[in-house]
This record gives C-alpha cells, structure tokens and sequence, in this order.
C-alpha cells in the first residue's frame, strides 16, 4: 500500500476481539477518517440516503461533503458503545451502504470497519483488508467486561452477532452477480480474503496497531 497515495484499510473483526477499538487507533495514527456501522446508518438516516439520492446528491448538491465532513466531526467524537446487536437488513440497504463507502473512500483516504469491507473493496486500488481475530474465551471475557453481562448473556451476543454478520455477507453476495458466480459460499473466516490475519490473544490494541504500521511500511516500500 502506498501511503502518499489515496488508501482505503478494511477491518472485518469478531466481536469482542477489540478489532474496532484498533481500527479506531489505527485511523488516528494514520490521520484519516474512521468509518463503522454505526456512523453509516447515521449517515444514511440523517440525509435520507438511497442509491438514487447519492447520485441526485453528486449531481446537484454541491455542499454534501462539507455538510458530511460535518457531520462525522460530531458523531467521531462520541464514544459508541460496543455492537451489541446487528439488525438484518434489506437488499437496498446494503446497496446504499455500499454506494456510501465507495464514495466516501473516493474522496480520501480511511479506515473502515466491517460492513463487508473486504468484499465491497476486494478490487479498490491501493487498499489494505485486514481481520482480527481472539479465542473464543477472550472474546467472552471482554464482552462481560464492556457490557457488563453474565458469561451467559455474553456468550449468547456474540453468536447473535456472529450469525447476523454471516447472513449480513450472504445477502452482500447474493445481491451481487458477480460474487454470486465467483464466490458463491464466501465466508469472513477464509484468510484468503485479508492481507494481514491478527489474533489478539496477548495483544493490546495499540500491538495490533504497531503490528498493522509495520506490514504497511513494509509494503509501501
């Protein structure tokens, strides 16, 4: 990746393995913007964004990214709690989703956390994917803590939020010819799809991010 050039660095993660807190950290070492489920669906519902209103936007309302730009200063500097959830969503949800990415990494470069980032930039010029990963007793451990859930009611969020993310991606795939012909049974556990797998057990979030720089600096050579 070259870093004097625009980039685009995706971090698909499982929950409770502190992927987006490295994914945060990582964005601010970098000086870019950080983007994730939350600011996306805020995004979308604050300018009522569909795929045809992006283009309508593009076309005609020439102060959306300063409006945007706007926007991600307030919302980036709310500390969000943890995904506790994820809501399936529709077919033209995740288009729009999609658009939104694309359009925003057009722009400049950034950080953006899940949303199948590494499928819907598996072809983005200079761009970086990149899974984090924890046993599965470490990710219990740091939703308990987060959360402040009994080991039960931890266990049972991370399969809630496993299983949506995985139906998340077969909807992505599904609704993309392309994928549908060439990548029919994708899964977000196939090291194939990410440049840089990171398992953080012993790890802290700024080890990951050291961890990310230096396969950076090394690439960018």
């Amino acid at each position: 990746m070259k870093r004097e050039e625009k980039f685009v660095i995706t971090v698909n993660r499982e929950l409770g393995s502190g992927g987006r807190s490295v994914g945060r950290k990582l964005a601010e070492r970098l000086q870019v913007k950080y983007y994730d489920k939350a600011l996306i669906e805020g995004l979308t519902k604050k300018f009522g964004l569909t795929v045809e209103e992006i283009e309508r936007i593009k076309a005609q309302k020439k102060t959306w990214w300063t409006e945007f730009n706007n926007y991600y200063k307030t919302r980036s500097a709310t500390t969000l709690p943890m995904e506790a959830e994820t809501v399936l969503t529709t077919a033209s949800m995740i288009s729009t989703e999609q658009r939104i990415l694309q359009e925003l990494a057009a722009q400049e470069s950034c950080v953006v956390a899940g949303r199948s980032g590494f499928l819907v930039f598996r072809e983005w010029p200079n761009s970086v994917s990149i899974f984090i990963q924890a046993s599965m007793e470490s990710r219990i451990e740091r939703v308990m803590t987060r959360q402040g859930l009994s080991r039960e009611e931890a266990i049972a969020t991370i399969e809630k939020v496993d299983k949506g993310r995985d139906t998340y991606i077969k909807k992505y795939v599904q609704m993309n010819p392309e994928l549908r012909s060439s990548l029919p049974n994708v899964s977000r556990y196939d090291t194939r799809h990410y440049d840089l797998v990171i398992n953080m057990d012993g790890l802290t979030e700024d080890d990951a991010v050291e961890v990310i720089m230096s396969y950076i600096d090394r690439t960018s050579k």
